[in-house]
């Protein structure tokens, strides 16, 4: 009886500990960690969202910029974190979506190994064209690929971009033809001296050539009009029901976070995501402001778990 009264009396005084901590918390410095480079857009927004959240917080937020693996490295290293608040993670669609289907073997389970705080933002792609092509929207170009493949091929400078061409192969049974390049730059040359005849691409990497006039928008990918592309149709908006490619970037917490923390980060990071100067910022940095509850961030992330996983096996996509 006396080593069960130890073990209640232990259990309590640990959980008292714990709402205690989660009622003063933070009480020191917040570290985030990001699973790319620096410089990168994943970087510059989190270190400008974390400024703000650290002023509501009233502890600093420092950003440790760990990348290799395709973004695994840094998220395994978030995953490995105690669950103290202190430790936590910007994911993107890549690290706790898509990448646990393109490599064989993953140290982490997203969906398992991480509490979700807030969904930060997301970014279309944008199918365009060089300005000598007839082709004005994407309905247009899937028509062309239906009567001639060969004749509508589309520049792929990055894995999402594939997953465009992919999907929308998937949604219309036409056979569409992506071409791979590393980067934008080299895609963007065979485009603009027609070499190619479209591309997918970030809204930052085809804007200066759209306000040139050198390149012709078709569709944006996101479910909804762009903030990042006014004026610009939607996929699903030319014929193509619920299409919807977007990259984003949303808060974790490593695993057993208490449910007190996670709250307030999420209602510090909301605040900051309300702030008309803050939407402004990421739209220029290319992103759409989103915010919401840790319930919504699960529910987008477990969607987007089950439109990617039977497209990305049927289309053979891996990385390592």
């Amino acid at each position: 009886m006396r080593f069960l009264n130890l073990i209640i009396t232990a259990a309590f005084t640990l959980t008292t500990s714990m709402a205690v901590n989660a009622q003063t918390y933070p009480q020191r410095p917040i570290k985030i960690i990001v699973a790319y480079a620096a410089g990168q857009g994943t970087d510059i927004a989190t270190r400008y969202l974390a400024a703000q959240m650290a002023v509501d917080l009233g502890q600093p937020i420092v950003i440790e910029n760990k990348a290799g693996a395709g973004g695994n490295l840094g998220t395994d290293l978030a995953r490995q974190a105690a669950p103290d608040g202190y430790t936590l993670t910007m994911g993107t669609n890549a690290t706790h979506v898509l990448n646990q289907f393109l490599y064989t073997k993953l140290p982490f389970d997203p969906s398992q190994d991480f509490e979700p705080i807030a969904l930060v933002g997301t970014f279309p792609m944008v199918m365009a064209v060089n300005t000598a092509s007839p082709l004005t929207s994407a309905a247009e170009l899937v028509s062309l690929a239906q009567r001639n493949p060969r004749s509508a091929d589309i520049a792929m400078p990055s894995t999402t971009a594939r997953l465009v061409v992919e999907l929308l192969k998937d949604r219309t049974s036409v056979p569409l033809f992506g071409i791979p390049y590393k980067g934008s730059a080299n895609a963007m040359s065979d485009l603009l001296g027609g070499q190619v005849p479209a591309i997918v691409d970030t809204p930052t990497a085809l804007r200066p050539m759209l306000a040139s006039g050198k390149l012709r928008a078709l569709a944006v990918t996101s479910a909804q009009p762009s903030g990042l592309m006014p004026g610009v149709k939607t996929v699903a908006e030319q014929g193509f029901k619920d299409f919807e490619v977007v990259a984003w970037n949303a808060l974790y917490a490593p695993k057993g976070t208490s449910p007190a923390i996670i709250n307030t980060l999420n209602a510090a990071l909301n605040k900051v995501l309300a702030k008309p100067e803050t939407r402004q910022r990421l739209l220029d940095l290319g992103f759409d402001p989103a915010g919401g509850t840790p319930a919504r961030l699960a529910a987008f992330a477990f969607n987007e778990r089950r439109k990617w996983e039977p497209v990305i096996k049927r289309a053979g996509i891996q990385v390592d």
